[in-house]
């Protein structure tokens, strides 16, 4: 697959067995693995790492395997559902990282163009949930009120 914003192609990586039901040394507990999810978000634990923490800890290679359901599915259903989607949050997090980068070093031409990137990035994505209804018609990224919209 190629990047997004360069002529090149990606790197290649492992990629995970096919296939259709969970391995047998696997935990597949339907209830307790739902429980772990719940509790796990509830102390503010991120969808990928509810994932790692499940595979590490509690011997569960695939929720979705396991449960029938992916985690993000298992938490909305539970009504647990963050105001900003988690991708969107890690992306204006970056930005803001980058911004603060910028304040002090004025004439980093490669970070300036990578926040150029990444907010463009923001708003792709903002308008994709927009369009699927995960945010509000009326809901704009503005990088001056980031910061106290992420304190929320």
């Amino acid at each position: 697959m190629a990047r997004m914003h360069a002529r090149r192609r990606g790197v290649s990586g492992s990629v995970r067995p096919y296939r259709t039901k969970a391995p047998a040394w696997s935990n597949t507990d339907k209830e307790q693995i739902e429980t772990l999810i719940i509790d796990l978000k509830k102390q503010g634990v991120s969808n990928a790492q509810i994932g790692i923490i499940l595979r590490d800890k509690h011997a569960v290679p695939s929720v979705k395997l396991a449960t029938g359901k992916s985690i993000g599915q298992i938490v909305e259903e539970n009504g647990i559902v963050t105001e900003i989607p988690e991708d969107l949050r890690n992306l204006i997090i970056k930005a803001l990282g980058m911004r603060k980068h910028l304040s002090i070093n004025k004439r980093d031409l490669h970070n300036k163009r990578q926040l150029m990137l990444t907010e463009s990035k923001v708003r792709r994505l903002v308008r994709y949930y927009v369009k699927t209804g995960k945010l509000s018609k009326d809901w704009v990224y503005k990088p001056e009120t980031a910061e106290i919209l992420l304190s929320r």
